[in-house]
C-alpha cells in the first residue's frame, strides 16, 4: 500500500496529471505575459544591483569599483541619522497610523447600512487628495505662527503656538501625524471587508453567552482578523521603512537632518550629488534589510496566523 500511494504521489505523476489536465495550454497562453512581467520588472532589478557595483554619472561609461559603493555608504556619518529618523518614523507610524484604522473599522462595522456607507467614504477620503497636494495643503496647515491654522484652533482653548515643522523636536510626529490620515483610509476599508466575512453565528453564539459588544471585538472579531493584521502590520512597516515624499517636501530632511530618512538619503546621493553607484547601493542594502526582516516576521507569526 506504501508503495501504491508513494508511486501515485511522484513527481513524474503529478507533472503527468498536471498535462493531462491542459497545463501545458494553460502555460502557453501564459507565457506570453510571463515573459513581458519578467522583463519589466526583473531586469531594472537586476541592473540596479549592477549599478550598485559601479560608478555611474549617466555621462560617461560605467566603471566596476566593487564593494566601493558600500563602503562609502556605510561610512557616511549622515546614514546613522537617516537610519535612526527612519526607525523614529517607523515607530511613532505603528504607535498612531497601525490601530487607528483597525479601530474606524469596527467603529464603522457597527452601524448601519446607509450610515456605514457614508461613514466608509469619508474614512477614504484623504486618500483620494493627491499625496502631494495633500503634504502641500497640510504644510499651510503647519503654520508656526499664531494666525495658522492648527495653532488658531489650539490657541482657542489655550494651547500653542507650536512650531511644528519648524522644530526638530516636532517635525517627525508632524510628519507622522500627516501621513497617518493620508494612509489610514485604504486600512479601513481591507480591515471593514474582512469584518464582513466574519461569520454572524459567532456573534450570535457570543451574544447568547453574554458577551457585550467589547467581548465580541476582543474574542471573536480580532481573532478572526487575525491573519489580515499580521499581513498589514507587515506592509505597513515596509511602507514606513521607504517614507520619501513627506519629508522631502515637509521638511526637505530639516530642520537640522532632524527628518532625514534612508530613502531621502539615497535622493541626495543620486540628484544631489550625481553618485547613483552610492545611492542604488543604499537601496540594496535597504532592500536585504527589509526581505530578511520580512523573512524573519513571516517565520516567527506562521504559528499565529494560522
Amino acid at each position: 500500500m506504501s508503495t501504491s500511494i508513494h508511486r501515485a504521489t511522484s513527481p513524474r505523476e503529478r507533472i503527468i496529471r498536471w498535462r493531462r489536465r491542459g497545463g501545458l495550454s494553460a502555460l502557453a497562453l501564459a507565457l506570453p505575459v510571463l515573459i513581458v512581467f519578467g522583463y519589466f520588472s526583473w531586469k531594472p532589478l537586476v541592473q540596479g544591483v549592477v549599478m550598485a557595483f559601479q560608478k555611474w554619472n549617466f555621462v560617461s561609461d560605467p566603471t566596476w569599483v566593487g564593494l566601493s559603493n558600500f563602503q562609502y555608504v556605510l561610512a557616511d556619518p549622515l546614514l546613522g541619522v537617516a537610519v535612526g529618523n527612519t526607525l523614529l518614523f517607523t515607530v511613532l507610524a505603528l504607535a498612531f497610523g497601525f490601530p487607528l484604522p483597525l479601530a474606524l473599522a469596527v467603529a464603522v462595522s457597527t452601524l448601519r447600512d446607509r450610515t456605514r456607507r457614508a461613514a466608509s467614504f469619508l474614512a477614504y477620503l484623504p486618500v483620494i487628495v493627491p499625496p502631494v497636494v495633500a503634504i502641500l495643503l497640510w504644510k499651510v496647515f503647519y503654520d508656526p505662527s499664531e494666525s495658522g491654522l492648527f495653532n488658531s484652533v489650539l490657541g482657542a482653548v489655550g494651547l500653542g503656538p507650536f512650531p511644528w515643522l519648524n522644530s526638530a523636536a516636532s517635525a517627525m510626529p508632524s510628519i507622522v501625524l500627516e501621513a497617518t490620515w493620508a494612509g489610514a483610509g485604504t486600512a479601513t476599508l481591507i480591515y471593514l471587508a474582512a469584518i464582513t466575512s466574519v461569520r454572524p453565528e459567532l456573534y450570535e453564539a457570543a451574544e447568547l453567552d453574554g458577551a457585550g459588544i467589547a467581548s465580541r471585538i476582543w474574542h471573536v472579531t480580532l481573532p478572526q482578523l487575525r491573519t489580515v493584521i499580521l499581513i498589514m502590520l507587515l506592509l505597513q512597516v515596509i511602507g514606513a521603512a521607504q517614507v520619501f515624499a513627506e519629508p522631502y517636501l515637509f521638511t526637505g530632511g530639516g530642520p537640522q537632518n532632524a527628518t532625514l530618512t534612508v530613502m531621502l538619503l539615497l535622493y541626495r546621493y543620486a540628484f544631489t550629488g550625481g553618485d547613483y553607484g552610492a545611492a542604488t547601493a543604499l537601496g540594496v542594502l535597504l532592500a536585504l534589510v527589509l526581505a530578511a526582516l520580512s523573512a524573519l516576521y513571516l517565520v516567527i507569526t506562521r504559528r499565529w496566523s494560522e
